[in-house]
């Protein structure tokens, strides 16, 4: 067995897409063109505008935040709830106290959640 550690001070400041107080801590990456990471949105924290270049499930396992896709809308998102969001789909997350975030994206991501 391997310990591993993906807490913020292991991953990298993203700034793309006017991104702010953001760093990604990454986790995997496969062949099959899935990868995983470790989001840590500070106080304030933004991940900018952008679309998705895969389909992209976003798992919040700490903090509370906003979420919106394409419809521009913004909804609450909490401790133990996701978003998906397709390939092609603006969205965007903000946070005002922070949240950590496991982020999976690839054209292979099939969902079992209803």
């Amino acid at each position: 067995m391997k310990i591993y550690n993906f807490g913020s001070g292991n991953g990298k400041d993203i700034h793309a897409f006017d991104s702010q107080n953001l760093v990604m801590t990454r986790i995997l990456s496969s062949s099959d063109e899935l990868q995983a990471g470790c989001m840590h949105l500070g106080p304030n924290g933004v991940v900018g505008y952008h679309q998705a270049t895969a389909p992209q499930l976003f798992m919040v396992v700490s903090g509370e935040g906003y979420v919106k896709g394409d419809e521009n809308e913004e909804q609450r998102i909490q401790t133990g709830s996701a978003a998906y969001w397709e390939a092609g789909e603006w969205h965007e997350t903000r946070t005002e106290q922070g949240l950590t975030a496991i982020v999976i994206e690839g054209i292979l991501l099939n969902l079992f959640m209803e």
